[in-house]
């Protein structure tokens, strides 16, 4: 059958009109598909492997461990000695027993003790606990706040981080490539008083731990004294693997915690205890508090400082720890309004693409604790 021109003419816009059609749903479909891709949602929560670098696993049981295989975690239990935990070669039996029941959901992180600072032999005698713990397991190195702050020489002068003493520890630590988890300092706001801290969770600790309320001992080193201690090791020893627990001890600023990670490349943070303070910020600079993340991806790590300890109720910590899971969760994966007990404002979760919820979650804890994943 002949057809006439103008019969052919619409045969064929109306054909190409199908064809664009077709064509724009199937960009709209594949924008879909990658928008879904590019992100979390809240219901993945339990099918992403993830790690919490920072637990204190200070009791024989395994509820909390339990609880990691359950929202498919892997922990870094970090041994530490304030007065009020076990003794350290204790918190290291307990956390070896644990591994070796657990190798593929945990490891563990050292520390030395200070007992006999002064003497001559307090140097040899914290590097063979510490290569003993190497050779029992451990992957890292912990300091605690007690340096800077609660540690004296005879003279009755506090030690610092930067004392020459310390320097064949940090030394061995950077020839082998071990990371030192270094909480040193405290909050800002333990300068401040409970009345002016911002965070809640601060006023609650330092009510109950008056020791460590800076504000009450004006006599003791300032806080810019602690931070600035703590840069002068990192400018020292550039070589050394140095993850600042609770985001470094500079929580209060992500303009600060930038200067110091632009500073030290060798240097990661961990969110132990101190997202509430990242929050905080988002509830009046969010696009701020989101870029952060996105320029440092390589540079943070997930962490909490949850603990076992003392008589376990199993169902009560389990719930605590997967509440507190979950709701950290929904903070970097989706875009919800959300409310924190740590103070008043409200905030928007984050959001953030999956690649750098993949960093912060769980390759970042196996680039900075290269030993975290060797049973895996």
């Amino acid at each position: 059958m002949k057809l006439y021109k103008p019969f052919l003419y619409l045969r064929l816009l109306v054909v190409s009109a199908l064809l664009l059609q077709c064509t724009s749903a199937n960009q709209r479909l594949s924008q879909t598909n990658a928008t879904e891709n590019a992100y979390y949602s809240i219901e993945d929560f339990a099918n992403v492997v993830k790690y919490d670098t920072h637990v204190h696993l200070n009791v024989d049981d395994t509820a909390f461990v339990t609880q990691a295989r359950a929202d498919n975690f892997r922990l870094l239990t970090v041994n530490v000695n304030p007065a009020y935990y076990p003794p350290i070669e204790e918190q290291r039996s307990i956390a070896m027993k644990l591994v070796d029941a657990y190798p593929n959901q945990l490891a563990y992180a050292t520390t030395f003790s200070l007992d006999n600072w002064d003497s001559d032999e307090w140097q040899q005698k914290a590097l063979n606990y510490l290569k003993e713990s190497f050779d029992k397991g451990a992957i890292a190195v912990k300091v605690w706040k007690n340096v800077g702050m609660e540690l004296k020489d005879k003279n009755g002068k506090f030690v610092m981080i930067d004392n020459p003493k310390f320097d064949p520890i940090i030394d061995y630590l950077a020839k082998k490539h071990i990371p030192l988890i270094g909480h040193l300092g405290e909050p800002k706001n333990a300068w401040m008083p409970l009345n002016q801290m911002t965070i809640k969770s601060n006023q609650n600790y330092f009510s109950k731990h008056p020791e460590y309320h800076m504000y009450l001992h004006p006599e003791y080193p300032s806080y810019e004294d602690q931070i600035s201690a703590r840069d002068r090791i990192l400018q020292k020893h550039p070589d050394l693997i140095f993850v600042g627990a609770h985001l470094g001890s500079l929580e209060w600023s992500i303009e600060e915690l930038a200067k110091r990670l632009d500073r030290f490349p060798n240097m990661a943070v961990d969110m132990a205890a101190r997202l509430s303070a990242l929050q905080y910020q988002a509830a009046t600079n969010w696009q701020g508090v989101r870029d952060f993340f996105i320029k440092y991806q390589d540079r943070l790590i997930y962490a909490t400082d949850l603990e076992a300890a003392g008589n376990i109720n199993a169902p009560e910590l389990q719930k605590r720890i997967h509440d507190s899971w979950l709701r950290d969760w929904n903070f970097f994966v989706s875009d919800l309004s959300m409310h924190s007990s740590s103070f008043d404002e409200a905030f928007k979760g984050l959001k953030l693409p999956k690649s750098v919820v993949n960093k912060i979650y769980r390759n970042n804890a196996e680039k900075w604790f290269k030993g975290i994943n060797k049973h895996r």
